[in-house]
């Protein structure tokens, strides 16, 4: 696992719908159990390890888990558990009219969705003061659109569930 990390929330969801002890009845992508396992197990060693999250300070990244996610679900007690553990990096990201993470000119018309600028905004913020910026994402397959241009700014992908991922972004080219 590589020192920190902005978590997008479709791991947190996929991971919720397979936790094994209280999985959460929600629409989750993957669909597939296996892969949806696959994602729990990755963060279930995230929140054992020492591995530090990634968050804005204004609060709008945990905003948008609890707008998708209850207190009990897993992919939340994870995130409390590493707040309990001081293991939050929490890093200034600038926010437009819209509510949206402010990003370089470069970068602003490739990142098209909204909910994600914050993610991207966040992640370039933790490689300024801390040297790593890496998003780790699984269900949402726009991350391998933009792999390029992130690269280009220093921030890592971590796609959890790449074969999957690799395979839907291609089906959706394809299209």
């Amino acid at each position: 696992m590589r020192a920190r990390y902005v978590v997008d929330t479709n791991v947190l969801i996929a991971a919720s719908a397979a936790d094994p002890i209280h999985p959460k009845d929600i629409d989750a992508t993957p669909a597939d159990p296996t892969l949806r396992r696959a994602v729990w197990a990755w963060l279930n060693q995230f929140q054992q390890s020492e591995s530090r999250l990634v968050l804005d300070e204004a609060g709008k990244i945990y905003d948008e888990y609890n707008n998708k996610l209850g207190f009990n679900d897993f992919g939340i007690q994870v995130v409390l558990h590493k707040w309990s553990t001081v293991a939050v990096d929490d890093v200034p990201v600038d926010y437009d009219e819209q509510g949206d993470g402010v990003l370089p000119v470069a970068l602003n018309p490739i990142i098209h969705d909204a909910a994600d600028k914050k993610m991207v905004a966040a992640a370039l913020a933790s490689h300024i003061l801390h040297g790593e910026g890496c998003v780790a994402f699984a269900g949402d397959t726009d991350w391998h659109d933009w792999e390029a241009a992130l690269t280009k700014h220093q921030i890592l992908l971590e796609p959890i569930i790449e074969a999957w991922s690799r395979h839907k972004h291609a089906e959706k080219q394809a299209r």
